[in-house]
């Protein structure tokens, strides 16, 4: 059963990524397995040229108070003046907007990279609809002057409810943001308050209204099972509510009990009142059955939409293509490496300091297992309904490695709970497989992609993909 998780990946993925994911143990295992077998140069240069950073997370650290499930690194203000509409600036966000702009000037563009214009860029944190939007400008503005800002680019922000109105949403849009995703997690008003949220409901209902009154046509909807007393009836009312509010995009999020958090001292994953396994796999079926019978996609373990409502940035991820990353505890994945900044902000200011003074080398010594990559690959691919190209797998690291591969997979492809396609997309019956695979290469001409059922194959990820690590690092 995939265990419940609202795990902070700031340390792989930039972005606050509070999802139902793998866990630590396997995205820990990502660079720490032996690295028993290298491909030869070529095949690395291959692998990690294929395309130019486009994407850029940015981390605005701010919020209110700190939720208590939350391990993210933020700096809590205070719950005073949540729409930043005071004639001065709160110095705090001054200042770490000045080292986040310093930063994006002092970084570099590898040299096997050619510099290209942003496609997305991902304000995330934290929360950064507390961030003033002429400091938001200035961001944009250092990006722009750094690296280009296509003209279309997607161009998101992550929001509270509570924290703003609409003329501080109308001036977002006008600097170009123009997806917002809205941090809901709950309808009920005592989950609220059992998390820590600063909100409730009766904000949620305005912001709602907000987004919709400022013609926000691209704009997402995060939500929370799993908490502490929720019951199925609950759950079901907050999905409800969410589709009746038509978001074009919808995100569900397991929650994890982080050790260093307040309900890392109350609580204990499975235990009441948190539900049992059963209990949230059941969660993630109803969300699942509901979304879809709306008319959502499950493109991702943890992301719907609409058609053609795709979050842009967050699938830069999901195919492994690399982007830069900037701010406190943000990674960028650049060279086929993931490069974490300091989580505590003095740490953070010196690392800035240092990259300005020609300290610091992200790339350096930036020797890059093939290995590591294809787990990647991997773990990347599964979370998603595209599943994993297994022709360009195949090209990328060998016939033997795809048959090993397949040949895990094949007691859950039985089970249901791994789906095989071919190029039109069409299923391979479990037997067919069987058959292909006893021939040999005839497998490498039919099959094109594996995927992981909905919802059971998604909710058994965490040892679905450990067995392909186990395979491609015995």
């Amino acid at each position: 059963m995939l265990q419940s998780t609202l795990t902070s990946m700031l340390t792989v993925f930039p972005f606050k990524i509070k999802t139902r994911n793998y866990s630590n143990t396997i995205i820990t295992a990502i660079t720490n397995f032996a690295q028993s077998v290298r491909h030869n140069a070529s095949t690395e240069n291959m692998l990690l040229q294929q395309h130019n950073p486009t994407s850029a997370y940015v981390h605005l650290p701010f919020c209110r108070k700190r939720c208590h499930y939350c391990d993210f690194p933020i700096v809590a203000l205070g719950l005073s003046s949540p729409h930043g509409d005071e004639d001065e600036d709160d110095p705090r966000i001054v200042n770490y907007i000045d080292y986040l702009c310093r930063e994006i000037k002092a970084t570099s563009v590898p040299s096997n990279y050619n510099k290209s214009p942003m496609e997305t860029v991902f304000f995330g944190g934290g929360t950064p609809s507390l961030v003033p939007p002429r400091l938001v400008s200035l961001v944009l503005e250092t990006l722009d002057a750094k690296f280009g800002v296509c003209s279309d680019a997607e161009i998101s922000i992550e929001m509270d409810p509570g924290t703003f109105d609409v003329k501080k949403l109308k001036d977002l849009m006008n600097l170009g943001v123009n997806r917002v995703s809205l941090g809901v997690q709950a309808f009920q008003e005592e989950l609220l308050k059992s998390c820590g949220r600063a909100h409730g409901v009766r904000e949620i209902h305005e912001a709602i209204d907000i987004v919709g009154s400022c013609g926000v046509e691209n704009w997402s909807v995060d939500l929370i099972s799993s908490l502490p007393h929720q019951k199925s009836h609950m759950w079901e009312e907050s999905l409800t509510l969410t589709i009746q509010a038509k978001p074009t995009h919808v995100s569900v999020y397991d929650l994890q009990v982080e050790q260093d958090t307040k309900f890392g001292s109350l609580y204990t994953a499975g235990e009441f009142p948190l539900p049992c396994e059963n209990q949230s796999a059941d969660f993630y079926r109803m969300a699942s059955e509901m979304l879809r019978d709306a008319g959502y996609e499950h493109y991702e373990i943890s992301s719907y939409c609409k058609s053609g409502y795709q979050c842009k940035h967050n699938y830069t991820y999901w195919i492994n293509k690399p982007f830069y990353a900037f701010g406190l505890g943000s990674a960028s994945y650049l060279n086929g490496l993931r490069f974490s900044r300091p989580r505590r902000l003095k740490d953070y200011k010196d690392y800035v300091q240092n990259l300005e003074n020609g300290l610091v080398n992200c790339f350096q010594d930036s020797k890059v297992d093939a290995q590591d990559i294809a787990m990647d690959v991997v773990m990347l691919s599964l979370r998603t309904a595209r599943g994993l190209d297994m022709k360009s797998f195949g090209k990328a690291f060998g016939s033997s490695t795809l048959l090993s591969v397949c040949e895990v997979y094949k007691p859950h492809i039985e089970s249901g709970h791994v789906v095989c396609l071919d190029e039109q997309r069409r299923e391979i019956a479990a037997e067919e497989f069987s058959s292909l695979l006893s021939e040999g290469n005839k497998i490498n001409e039919v099959l094109a992609y594996i995927r992981l059922s909905d919802p059971d194959g998604f909710l058994l990820s965490n040892e679905l993909i450990s067995l392909a690590f186990n395979v491609l690092a015995p």
